[in-house]
């Protein structure tokens, strides 16, 4: 068991986090965003940034090439149609996406919108770090977890019309 602290400061005690939040054991503030047949969307739960969205296989596994051909055409179509919900519902003009082997947890796939204010700490990839750990200390906030929360139910309704 891992314990994980979670942005809005509750720890949880978890095996796989991925695991505990596809099968509802955990529920992410804001709840899921999208779910499919084999993926899981929600904000993600460690860092309050507006449309920064997880996508977690709900089979336990933790490389690309163990997706079924069913899963592969799931996983692009619910890339695809976040990425579009967050351009269009919540402006956002770039993301960047990440997705490791060597995790502790299973396959997911981080949607990391950039911001205007992220540019201070960089443009390329050595930047999301920073921008990460300064969501997490310093705009946990009400003010900017009620804007998160707004974001989650705007990219719900429009993926779930």
């Amino acid at each position: 068991m891992r314990k994980i602290t979670l942005s809005n400061g509750k720890v949880i005690e978890v095996e796989c986090l991925s695991c505990a939040l596809t099968s509802g054991l955990v529920e992410p503030d804001g709840g899921v965003i999208i779910e499919t047949e084999h993926f899981h969307a929600h904000q993600d739960v460690a860092y309050p940034i507006k449309g920064l969205i997880i996508v977690a296989a709900k089979r336990h596994i933790k490389c690309l090439d163990e997706l079924t051909e069913d899963e592969r055409l799931d996983y692009i179509n619910v890339l695809t149609r976040i990425r579009k919900a967050q351009r269009e519902a919540l402006g956002i003009d770039y993301v960047y996406y990440f997705y490791n082997e060597d995790t502790s947890h299973h396959f997911h796939t981080w949607m990391v919108p950039r911001y205007e204010w992220m540019y201070k700490f960089g443009r390329s990839v050595e930047s999301v770090r920073p921008v990460l750990l300064h969501a997490r200390n310093e705009m946990n906030n009400k003010e900017n977890v009620q804007e998160v929360i707004e974001a989650i139910h705007t990219l719900t309704e429009q993926l779930n019309q």
